[in-house]
């Protein structure tokens, strides 16, 4: 398949300008993933922020301290890269995307001073920023979510595509909220782990909405997308994808459902293993459809690349500093999985 396409490029498969791209593309998704995943549980538990009592709200934004720096990292290197090594595909998408970017931006932003200006505040002021903390959580993952409606239906702006990018903002929350409970049920205990509980209970049936709608608009929005995953070979691909899928929405249903009785509080971790399993599902099916386009029908990777000679710049930054920042910061995660002291 990658021979093909480069034959269709006019490139040999071992020639920089072609594969550069493609490594680049790579690591780009590598990033993506790792935003989604490990800030995703960060923006999950903020989402919960309101719905927790006032005298536990203190206690999670503290669980989320040890990893706050680490999980912002994922984001800034992702865009530094984006803009590096695809700077034509950086405007283009501004173009179509400059709301949703702008409420993300926004989001992120107000996150990060909340954080910042609660630990600083005094008493009478910390539940003012833990509020904008909350505010800006959910901006940020009502902006992943409209981000992603606008491109699965090819950045259309008419009432209906509005309308579902409104559903897939929601979704999106509800989906970083499952996230954040999860975590929350693995890492917490006493009334926040019975919470969270209840809370991914009634977040995961908006989430499994969300998914299956993205699913079907960006097969009914583009043809191509369609025959991709419908024709013999790649329906072999797909079929096991989504029984992995409606497999990880089952359990995470039936663990929660059983984790109140004590034999069970072993399983506390699968909750939140199943959502990262559902998190790389989707993204990776995203990107499956996508490839090899940055816009669908209209620019590919190659279109969006810089010249030969930045990428090997960037490749040369990118081969010494990403897996040193990775492995860096992965170890930060080192326990994320374990419940707090």
């Amino acid at each position: 398949m990658i021979a093909e396409l480069a034959a269709t490029l006019g490139l040999d498969l071992f020639q920089p300008a072609f594969w550069m791209p493609l490594l680049m593309m790579g690591m780009l998704s590598v990033l993506i993933l790792g935003g989604a995943v490990f800030d995703g549980f960060d923006i999950g538990v903020g989402v919960l922020l309101r719905m927790a009592p006032d005298s536990e709200r203190p206690g999670m934004m503290v669980a989320l301290s040890p990893w706050r720096d680490a999980n912002e990292f994922w984001l800034l290197l992702a865009i530094g890269l984006l803009m590096a090594a695809f700077p034509l595909a950086w405007g283009a998408l501004l173009a179509h995307l400059f709301l949703p970017v702008m409420i993300t931006v926004l989001g992120v932003m107000l996150r990060s001073v909340s954080f910042e200006f609660r630990i600083r505040a005094s008493a009478e002021q910390r539940p003012v920023w833990i509020n904008r903390f909350w505010f800006g959580s959910v901006l940020t993952a009502m902006g992943h979510g409209m981000l992603l409606a606008n491109i699965v239906t090819g950045y259309q702006q008419d009432t209906p595509s509005i309308w579902f990018s409104v559903f897939i903002g929601i979704c999106a929350v509800a989906a970083y909220a499952l996230l954040g409970a999860s975590w929350l049920v693995m890492r917490m205990q006493g009334a926040i782990h019975s919470l969270a509980i209840g809370w991914a209970h009634h977040a995961i049936r908006w989430a499994a909405a969300g998914m299956v709608a993205v699913s079907v608009a960006l097969g009914l929005a583009n043809p191509a997308i369609f025959y991709k995953w419908s024709n013999t070979t790649s329906l072999m691909l797909a079929a096991p994808v989504w029984f992995v899928m409606l497999g990880c929405f089952v359990g995470i249903d039936m663990v929660l459902t059983r984790l109140p009785q004590p034999k069970y509080r072993t399983l506390s971790w699968m909750p939140f293993g199943l959502c990262l399993i559902l998190f790389a599902c989707m993204l990776g099916g995203l990107a499956y459809s996508m490839f090899p386009y940055f816009i669908l029908d209209n620019m590919t990777l190659w279109d969006a690349a810089a010249s030969e000679n930045s990428l090997t710049l960037v490749l040369a930054a990118s081969v010494v500093a990403t897996p040193v920042m990775v492995i860096f910061n992965l170890m930060s995660y080192r326990s994320l999985f374990g419940r707090a002291p």
